[in-house]
């Protein structure tokens, strides 16, 4: 690029917040003084050509550094009648010192700057070119100025086409400005291309967000016109029909008005119905108020059965449906027995609570717990709803979602409650123990509230948000395992346990329940198939061994179906009797033979060092066995080694009976250097299932002194109790259970602590006729009852 410049003095032309650049032609006002004054001063200076004034910005001020070399074109009427001269812009002038001139206007020196480039331009250059020229073309194709496109098309000087970029409208004063004082026409052009492209891609998304809310409008104006549609149909449908015409929120507080709601839900439901009348049919707040205000009316708020008060009828319909149980049908009759009562003395609600009961049914599978509570409002007259909670980890299936998320529901205890239609009904709480608790809440701790008698009256579900009365349902909940249950929520409910049947018991079960629903699935009929009760017998005790009478169905079912079969297949006739003696051939051999049945050399207890115990599972009460050795004193190491899946306080009772032993072993005439030398095994078979607890204590000091002393421990002596360091037999738990499964397993004599004795006042009479019960105090006693007298000595290895 060439350096020549040409220094020119020329009045000053200022311009507010204006730029005029090079190629640019402007009409300018005559009537301002400045502008005049400049115009005037140019004419009278020149002598010949046309007049030229130095046209220069002027923002908030101050003068820009660069002006523009203009020539005054004509002097003449604007379109508007005022004065007005027409200037053209030609160069870029540098501003240098002030100087004097004729006329009014400030003149100034001025270098005029040279803008020519080198021939040919560099490829970059011709690129940036075609780049201006194609932003350029598109930006003016859409604001429609077709002319205009072909005149940007036709500028061939960098320069000019730089300069062209000032008719922009979107630049601003500042931008402008730079443009003039960048002297160097590559870079002005960059600066023009860089501000085109960020003003295309503005305009871009401007026009993009345009267009989403042109659609939206067009949407929500098409919707609108198709509910009024719709409206204007269901209101004609509604007049051609005879129906009343009204708005749907109208309907709603008709039925509000309509509806037999307590006081409190009343104002509660109305002003949600004020909010939907305000709302729009757009709006999300109006679907959630009308499911809300749909189980609000569909809650059975003031609805009661009438108790029966017939409390024989009542006691008779449950010894009808289950045999036994004594505890919880007592409960029950005691329950209606005192609202008969009350009821006849008028205090049905007494301090705003109603006479309601929660109860917690305790006990193994298969013991008739869930089917109990169908029975029991049977018996009442109530309506019955069944919660299954086993497997529940989420808080909000108690008391419900809060009704703002999506897809909300009020808690299972409100919709057990709309399903029974009453508020009165019996409940049942199935599984409460198997409740779990993760990052969603503890569904327990939601109980909490449900099912205290003293705060269930005013029970609040996150979905309702308004009071529920629960204080006269009939809570019945079971469980398994009472410690599963935490204790606060325990602590609430009144404690019914159910620990099992007697094999009579079970044999009256299978005769009476049992069999008549298994011959009605296999499809028999009661004079096809006759049971006999020897044969019920036989597989209560033989081929079951469980608390409950659930695998004793079972075993019904399978063997009316093989009845069944052998029919059809044309192998057996029918009417059959089926005896004691038939079931081998039928369904197979016994699986559970008692210890008593078998060969006495075959017997666990026939070597010395085996004990037989009791102990309570999930499952009911169960016999364990411990067996005790000891070690090659030159092969085995010193030491205690217990097997079996222990539990710590399990591991704790094997080291109390061997510290026991090792201490008092020479007054009990025991050989018990034999315990320093050599090390002592102790098992539990079943290794695979877990065990804990204490009450295995004298059971293994039991069998430590048999392997000692070689006396061999009774066979039909089945023992449960704590041991302490000092010989002393401490009570334990679940004897009821563990009698009765000494009874099944076909055990004659029980050994239990003798503080236990109390407990058993809850053990069914016949199992007590059967079982020979020692209460003990020490366990001296214990080897004294447990151990035979055999005088040969046997010695460890043998």
């Amino acid at each position: 690029m060439a350096s020549t410049s040409v220094t020119l003095t020329l009045p000053v032309l200022p311009l507010d917040d204006e730029v005029v650049l090079p190629g640019m032609v402007v009409p300018l006002d005559l009537s301002d003084a400045e502008v005049r004054g400049a115009v005037e001063a140019a004419q009278a200076a020149v002598r010949s050509g046309k007049p030229q004034v130095l046209l220069v910005p002027r923002v908030d001020g101050k003068y820009a550094g660069t002006g523009v070399l203009g020539t005054v074109e004509q002097v003449g009427r604007l379109s508007d009648g005022d004065p007005g001269a027409l200037i053209r812009g030609v160069g870029r002038v540098r501003i240098g010192a002030g100087t004097t001139g004729p006329g009014a206007a400030l003149w100034v020196e001025g270098e005029s700057v040279d803008e020519r480039l080198a021939d040919p331009l560099p490829g970059s250059v011709t690129e940036l070119v075609k780049e201006y020229k194609a932003l350029a073309t598109s930006w003016l194709k859409k604001r429609g100025a077709w002319q205009v496109v072909d005149r940007v098309q036709q500028i061939e000087g960098v320069s000019a086409l730089a300069d062209n970029s000032g008719y922009s409208p979107f630049l601003t004063v500042a931008q402008k400005v730079e443009l003039l004082e960048t002297a160097d026409p590559v870079a002005r052009l960059k600066l023009a291309v860089s501000w085109l492209r960020d003003h295309l891609a503005e305009q871009d998304v401007a026009e993009s967000i345009a267009k989403d809310v042109q659609d939206g409008v067009e949407k929500q104006q098409r919707e609108f016109l198709l509910r009024r549609q719709l409206e204007a149909v269901r209101k004609e449908l509604r007049e051609l029909n005879g129906e009343k015409d009204g708005e749907e929120s109208d309907d709603y507080r008709t039925r509000v008005e309509g509806a037999d709601l307590p006081e409190k839900v009343r104002e509660a439901a109305l002003k949600e119905v004020d909010k939907l009348e305000r709302s729009s049919d757009q709006s999300p707040e109006g679907s959630w108020i009308r499911t809300w205000l749909d189980t609000i009316l569909e809650l059975p708020w003031n609805e009661r059965t009438e108790d029966e008060y017939d409390i024989r009828g009542a006691r008779a319909v449950l010894d009808a449906e289950h045999a036994g149980l004594s505890d919880v049908k007592d409960r029950i009759t005691e329950y209606l027995a005192v609202r008969k009562r009350r009821s006849e003395r008028g205090m049905g609600v007494i301090g705003g609570r109603r006479g309601g009961a929660v109860l917690a049914l305790v006990g193994p599978p298969g013991v008739g717990k869930t089917s109990l509570g169908e029975s029991v409002a049977h018996a009442m007259g109530r309506k019955f709803v069944r919660v299954a909670l086993g497997g529940v980890r989420d808080e909000a299936e108690i008391r419900g979602h809060r009704r703002t998320y999506v897809g909300a529901l009020p808690g299972r205890i409100v919709r057990a409650i709309k399903e029974a239609g009453s508020m009165n009904p019996v409940v049942l709480l199935d599984e409460i123990d198997k409740v779990g608790s993760d990052f969603r809440g503890d569904p327990a701790a939601a109980l909490l509230e449900v099912l205290d008698p003293a705060q269930n009256h005013t029970f609040r579900d996150h979905y309702l948000e308004v009071e529920l009365d629960l204080s006269d349902v009939v809570f019945l909940a079971t469980a398994n395992v009472l410690e599963a249950i935490p204790e606060a929520l325990a602590d609430r409910m009144e404690l019914v346990r159910l620990d099992g049947y007697t094999e009579d018991e079970k044999v009256v079960i299978a005769r009476d329940h049992l069999l008549p629903r298994q011959l009605e699935r296999a499809g028999l009929g009661t004079e096809e198939v006759v049971l006999e009760e020897d044969a019920l017998r036989r597989l209560a005790g033989e081929y079951t061994r469980e608390a409950g009478v659930r695998t004793l169905e079972r075993s019904i079912a399978r063997l009316l179906r093989k009845v069944a079969s052998q029919h059809e297949l044309g192998e057996r006739e029918l009417p059959l009797r089926i005896g004691a003696d038939d079931l081998r051939g039928l369904i197979g051999r016994p699986h559970h033979v008692p210890e008593s049945a078998q060969d006495p050399a075959e017997r666990r207890t026939a070597v010395p060092g085996v004990a037989t115990g009791l102990a309570v599972t999930g499952a009911g009460g169960d016999v364990l066995f411990v067996e005790a050795s000891l070690a090659d004193p030159e092969t085995g190491a010193a030491g205690l080694t217990l097997t079996g899946q222990l539990g710590d306080v399990m591991k704790e009772s094997a080291q109390i009976a061997l510290s026991f032993l090792r201490s008092h072993g020479a007054e009990l005439e025991l050989p018990v250097a034999d315990l320093k030398d050599r090390g002592v095994h102790i098992h539990f078979p079943a290794g695979a299932v877990p065990k804990d607890g204490p009450s295995a204590g004298i059971t293994m000091t039991t069998a430590l002194a048999s392997l000692l002393s070689g006396r061999q421990v009774r066979t039909d002596v089945a023992m449960t109790g704590e041991v302490s360091l000092t010989g002393r037999v401490l009570p334990i738990g679940g004897v009821k259970q563990k009698l009765l499964a000494a009874h099944r397993a076909g055990l004659t004599a029980v050994i239990i602590p003798k503080r236990n004795e109390a407990d058993l006042d809850d053990v069914p009479s016949e199992v007590l006729e059967g079982l020979e019960v020692h209460p003990v105090t020490d366990v001296r006693q214990v080897l004294e009852l447990a151990l035979s007298q055999a005088e040969a000595v046997v010695t460890a290895a043998a």
